[in-house]
């Protein structure tokens, strides 16, 4: 055997989560065919060589031996519900993919025939974002079926829905750009924690004497790392964001000339915020931020970019969207850039999503038309998915029709990440519910499946990808075969459409045609992008217009615009309004709650690898107090606490530190089956929506702790 074996590198896209999208180098043995090395690619302008610390170590989770590699059958007699980890194959025995999508497509036709293909519901989201394994063979099946359509809300249909109304399109500054700027607010964003490689352009611009300023009720890591940080009440954005354009206004520091050629509406939105009650004293009393604050950061964002100094930036995260406010402040923040004329610089504007960059034929990929050849030869009721629990405990999915009798989750694990947990897993409990999870592991859903599909990773599936974070368009070759018999969504949904009977040739599209189709567009962003062009490349940045230094510049004419009057819209005017659930309304239950995502997980994902577990151990089952609160409880660091309100209760470890103000406790997301007593902190947010964009609200949660006295003899 030779010192050096022989080796490949194959060039991937992390598709997980994340608005950074990054190249991965994947070097690769020639003689076994084990990835041996992930990197991140140096030649991509935003991954810079480098990659977050969930995914530097990603071949931990591709060879974990806790690999779900075949697929399996819930025993007879065996009831659904939580299973300890490491235990869950006594639930369940192997069969073949040929048992598993007979049995699949036998149910389906089943209980489409006596209720109707609506009582068939699929449910997934962004547990990989490329094309195709978020969206192409598996809504062509689901069409074709004439099942439920899902209506994905879960993380960012509040913020997308204000961009568009304020924009009329899902665009923002570059990543690269954001070095170019004077002062930087990162309002509900953590970049440190999970948009990492925006970081490095921001600390370039640190250099050239740029302030960062974090506006966040919890203190992250940026903020942290921040040059100031605004512990703002959580869900009072709008009211922080209608001080700041009183300021603006009332002082004559808007950039008339930029308002007067790009917006409409102004003379109404400026009679609304110049009103006493959005004047930064009573802003002070309702987002804990004082006055003098919010006068001196409204001047200093106003005056960014005037007079030969560096713009103003807003890194706008879905954060401040998850409240029951959220997209009227969503709204909010994204109409300052347009006051200020901050879109006219190099380096200034706002970044929440660049994903409506990307001219991907979404159409062309998940063939919606199918529907009309379906039983119902129409399209078929929408189910938003942060009510699951209602969907499925109600006789009519709480939409009219039928009752849900069969799940089908991929790309998603909503025992976990679904708000109102314990109506859930009610649901999720029913024998006469039929279930389906294809996944890469045991997860708390697969506890409560009746067939388990095993499903790859990114490393071994061809797919092509944008992102929602930087302007550049990937191509992720596969680099290792699928371990054991795992099969991709492409593979898994055209076979079972061919069981299911189906004529349609579409059924049999690899993924080849499935990127060629995803390409084929007059669309001059994509121009001179292909298949080809992509597989020799990497990586393709999209054709956008840019200034004379070559920076794009969005918005800062009126062309950029797809608003009804073809300008940005400061109408209808942003009305703050306390949510249901906050300081503003408590009664039993006083305090705020934050349902935080851990900074080395991605949401639920890597919640069950032991190295992403120490990574997270300082954190792991605590919640976090400010002392005010829990001295008069009578409770201490260390102490067993029971947060609970009228939906649930969870069992926590009191942490007394400086991370969250008085009125606010806050914990992080895990695995239910990881946690001391088997529920994670959704089992204390509701189904309420949004605004607007029907998203779910779990930062508008309401709860109450009292410390857990121990029984005598313990």
């Amino acid at each position: 055997m030779p010192d050096n074996p022989a080796t490949h590198v194959v060039h991937a896209v992390c598709s997980h989560d994340c608005p950074d999208s990054c190249g991965v180098l994947v070097t690769v043995d020639e003689a076994s065919g084990r990835a041996t090395k992930v990197q991140g690619d140096p030649s991509h302008p935003v991954t810079r060589g480098f990659l977050c610390g969930k995914v530097a170590k990603y071949l931990d989770r591709v060879y974990s031996p806790d690999r779900l590699l075949y697929p399996m059958r819930r025993r007879a007699g065996v009831a659904k519900g939580s299973l300890p980890q490491g235990r869950e194959t006594e639930a369940f025995e192997r069969i073949t993919w040929d048992e598993a999508l007979d049995e699949v497509a036998s149910r389906l036709k089943a209980i489409a025939a006596e209720h109707g293909p609506e009582s068939i519901l699929p449910y997934s989201y962004a547990g990989t974002i490329g094309q195709l394994g978020y969206g192409s063979m598996d809504r062509r099946f689901f069409h074709r079926l004439g099942a439920s359509q899902l209506d994905r809300t879960i993380c960012s249909s509040a913020g997308g829905a204000a961009l568009m109304s304020v924009y009329g399109v899902r665009v923002g500054t570059a990543p690269e750009d954001f070095a170019h700027a004077g002062l930087i607010l990162a309002w509900g964003a953590n970049i440190h924690g999970n948009n990492i490689h925006l970081w490095p352009f921001i600390e370039e611009a640190r250099r050239h004497g740029a302030r960062l300023v974090v506006i966040d009720p919890y203190k992250t890591r940026t903020a942290a790392l921040a040059d100031e940080h605004l512990a703002i009440h959580p869900g009072t954005d709008t009211a922080l964001a209608l001080g700041l354009m009183h300021v603006i206004l009332r002082e004559g520091l808007e950039d008339t000339d930029y308002v007067e050629r790009c917006t409409h509406g102004l003379a109404e939105l400026k009679a609304h915020a110049l009103r006493l009650e959005h004047a930064p004293e009573a802003v002070a009393k309702a987002t804990g931020i004082d006055a003098a604050t919010i006068e001196r950061l409204a001047r200093h964002y106003a005056q960014a970019g005037r007079n030969g100094r560096r713009p103003a930036a807003i890194r706008l995260n879905y954060g401040i969207q998850r409240s029951e406010n959220g997209g009227t402040a969503a709204r909010a923040v994204a109409m300052l850039p347009l006051l200020t004329g901050a879109w006219r610089y190099t380096g200034g504007g706002l970044q929440l999503s660049t994903s409506g960059s990307f001219p991907f034929q979404s159409a062309a990929l998940q063939m919606p038309e199918l529907m009309q050849a379906s039983p119902l030869a129409r399209a078929a009721r929408v189910v938003n998915m942060s009510r699951l629990g209602e969907a499925l405990a109600a006789a009519d999915a709480g939409v009219g029709g039928p009752p849900v009798k069969a799940l089908f989750v991929y790309n998603s694990n909503p025992a976990a990440v679904a708000p109102n947990q314990n109506d859930v897993l009610r649901g999720m409990r029913r024998d006469d519910l039929f279930t389906v999870v294809h996944e890469q592991f045991f997860t708390d859903t697969t506890d409560y499946a009746d067939i388990v599909l095993p499903a790859p990773t990114f490393l071994e599936t061809k797919d092509v990808q944008g992102a929602y974070g930087h302007h550049f368009v990937q191509i992720s070759q596969q680099a290792i075969s699928p371990l054991g018999e795992a099969r991709n969504n492409v593979r898994l949904f055209g076979e079972l459409g061919r069981r299911m009977g189906f004529p349609e040739a579409c059924f049999d599209d690899r993924e080849d045609e499935l990127i060629d189709q995803a390409l084929t567009t007059d669309d001059p962003r994509f121009e001179g992008i292909t298949r080809e062009r992509l597989e020799r490349e990497g990586h393709v940045r999209i054709t956008m217009p840019v200034d004379r230094h070559g920076a794009v510049l969005p918005f800062s004419v009126p062309e950029w615009f797809r608003t009804p009057s073809g300008r940005g819209e400061l109408t209808p005017v942003p009305v703050f309004h306390a949510p249901t659930e906050s300081r503003a309304n408590a009664a039993d239950y006083p305090l705020e709650f934050l349902p935080r995502k851990a900074d080395n997980y991605m949401n639920s994902t890597f919640a069950n690898i032991p190295v992403h577990q120490r990574m997270e151990a300082k954190t792991a089952g605590l919640l976090e107090m400010h002392a005010s609160d829990a001295v008069p409880r009578g409770i201490a660091n260390g102490d067993e606490v029971e947060v609970f309100n009228s939906r649930g209760s969870v069992k926590l470890r009191a942490h007394v530190d400086g991370h969250v103000g008085a009125g606010v406790v806050a914990a992080r997301l895990e695995w239910n089956k990881l946690t001391r007593d088997g529920s994670n902190i959704n089992a204390l947010t509701s189904e309420r929506l949004t605004d607007i964009g029907g998203g779910a609200t779990f930062y508008s949660t309401l709860v109450e702790v009292r410390k857990v006295h121990a029984a005598p003899g313990e």
